[in-house]
């Protein structure tokens, strides 16, 4: 078996890494998933113009903002909303965790790519 492929495209899989926490750098996820910076700018560059992802200007950063509602491109039935599959593919209480603590001004806890969908035959530690 190859285990070069995965089932997650890693338009999806920086999409987990947004919803989880949603004031990472692009360097951040692009460590966290093992590609170039370049290739997550071009990722959310694409999730942007698409209107998955808004960005707003958070001081000197960006912060992402998921829109959650949006179904699925290129439907093939009845298909899932964003947040409907993200909430398939993320523990919602380390997401909610991640919220609370920046509603507090804390800073949320950094994700590895341990803990994200990786090929098969991987596990999370």
């Amino acid at each position: 078996m190859d285990a070069q492929w995965s089932f997650l495209t890693n338009h999806a899989r920086v999409l987990v890494c947004i919803a989880r926490d949603d004031s990472l750098r692009l360097r951040d996820i692009a460590d966290m998933l093992g590609v170039t910076e370049r290739t997550v700018f071009g990722i959310v560059t694409d999730l942007t113009e698409a209107g998955y992802v808004v960005k707003e200007k958070a001081g000197r950063r960006n912060r992402y903002r998921i829109q959650h509602h949006l179904p699925l491109r290129k439907p093939i039935g009845r298909e899932p909303t964003i947040g409907e599959l993200l909430g398939l593919l993320i523990d919602s209480t380390a997401t909610n965790a991640a919220g609370k603590a920046a509603e507090t001004g804390r800073a949320g806890a950094h994700h590895t790519a341990d803990t994200l969908p990786g090929p098969p035959g991987t596990s999370p530690q």
